[in-house]
């Protein structure tokens, strides 16, 4: 077993030591310096397994057992084929990524207000070479990420935001990333760095999608800082192919009296791992973490999440909803940790699962950490499938029994969904909801 370990790690060391040779020669010694230390990282730990308390519930042996290498193709993707894929249109500023690369042809960023900026993580590296080296790889540490190590060693391209202070931005910003099937068993690494200045606010909607069921690796990760009194609402949304794999992680600073939201939507992938922390380093912050996630057939669909006080007087509220049908499986895993000065913290989570099918299965794991003595905190999780007090309420209600059926499911789901700012995205989740339903239809109908 060990040999076969290290034979899978082998494929991206040998990977790394072409890859670093292109790239190194183009970009600043502290970045190559750090791509190193993170390859050798992943070296020495290793693809996480069962054995590990954080990914007890997540086998990732299909994964780590193929070849996945960088796709080589360049950008060609049109318009006219990406407008067939689902999210993609949000009608707002986006940057879109083509097998882990950007595509300016897909790209809509004319016209940024001031005091916005949306660059490609490679430019932004020449144009704000100081600010990117303060902050990238600061949030996101690798020492016991695997995922996080070899997405550090190979980060290439991405989507830097800068938000200059005092600026509210009205409208959000999208960030795309399409895997093309051009190349089976390609990997990307994509790199997000989001920084929002004090007394500044922003939308930000980043998406993943595949345009075919060819199987791919998508390996992300996304750093976000607040500055004091900032505000900031931010969706990822996971809708790639069933032959993908997806593993993500979402890493985010908040400073003193700042204001991050959280949607997660994971609807895609056929095995697909979603890590969020947050760390509330700043006294009176607040934090919301929204979470749904629907999964069908054989899908896989792990989230683990950390909210973190660190300074007292901070609040936080965690919802996340699962619905789960046929031999899918689902996992949860919260973690609140209260550090000792973290005192008057108010902290909130709560986990609700629906099992549409007897097939399916779901693990919750809440957790709470708390070292200091003056907090509010609770956690709770459920477990269990449709009502029959309120399928009976509808049937007398003359609605036939599969229509009741769809109408609670939807009603379920559609709380996290409803809690999304942006309009368009909130109305094409909903449309989404409906079909991916059984007997959708009869929701649609209903409206």
């Amino acid at each position: 077993m060990l040999e076969t370990v290290k034979r899978d790690q082998d494929v991206y060391t040998d990977q790394f030591a072409q890859f670093s040779q292109a790239v190194e020669r183009a970009e600043p010694a502290w970045l190559s310096a750090m791509r190193k230390t993170a390859i050798a990282r992943f070296a020495d730990l290793g693809f996480p397994s069962t054995r590990h308390e954080d990914w007890k519930y997540t086998n990732i042996r299909s994964l780590v057992s193929a070849e996945f290498r960088l796709s080589e193709s360049s950008p060609q993707l049109t318009e006219e084929r990406l407008s067939s894929v689902a999210f993609t249109d949000l009608g707002c500023p986006r940057i879109v990524f083509e097998d882990g690369k950007f595509a300016p042809q897909l790209s809509e960023l004319a016209a940024l207000p001031e005091g916005l900026r949306v660059l490609r993580l490679s430019e932004a590296l020449q144009a704000e070479g100081k600010l990117i080296e303060r902050h990238l790889g600061q949030y996101a540490a690798f020492e016991n990420q695997a995922f996080s190590a070899l997405n550090t060693a190979f980060l290439s391209d991405g989507a830097f935001i800068h938000v200059a202070p005092g600026k509210v931005i009205e409208q959000p910003i999208q960030v795309l990333f399409v895997s093309t099937g051009q190349a089976a068993d390609s990997v990307s690494h994509p790199r997000n760095l989001f920084l929002i200045e004090e007394n500044s606010q922003a939308r930000i909607i980043e998406t993943y999608a595949s345009l075919d069921e060819t199987r791919h690796l998508t390996n992300s990760v996304t750093e976000v800082v607040l500055g004091a009194n900032a505000v900031v609402d931010h969706v990822k949304l996971q809708n790639e192919s069933r032959s993908c794999f997806h593993v993500g992680r979402t890493q985010v600073l908040q400073e003193r009296s700042s204001t991050y939201t959280n949607h997660n939507l994971a609807l895609g992938s056929g095995l697909a791992r979603n890590d969020i922390a947050t760390v509330l380093d700043g006294e009176g912050g607040l934090c919301y973490l929204n979470g749904l996630f629907a999964a069908d057939g054989s899908q896989h669909v792990d989230n683990f999440t950390i909210m973190e006080h660190v300074k007292p007087n901070c609040d936080s509220w965690e919802l996340y909803k699962g619905v789960l049908d046929d031999k899918a499986r689902g996992v949860f895993h919260g973690r609140i940790i209260v550090h000792p000065d973290a005192q008057k913290t108010d902290s909130k989570q709560t986990n609700d699962n629906l099992l549409i099918s007897d097939n399916a299965l779901v693990n919750t794991k809440p957790q709470l950490e708390i070292y200091a003595d003056d907090v509010k905190c609770t956690h709770g999780a459920t477990i269990g499938q449709l009502e029959k007090e309120a399928l009976f309420y509808l049937r007398s209600r003359g609605i036939e029994a599969e229509a009741a059926r769809s109408l609670l499911i939807y009603a379920f789901a559609s709380e996290i969904v409803n809690r999304i700012v942006h309009q368009p995205l909130r109305d094409q989740l909903h449309g989404y909801l409906a079909d991916w339903l059984p007997n959708g239809h009869l929701v649609k109908e209903a409206d």
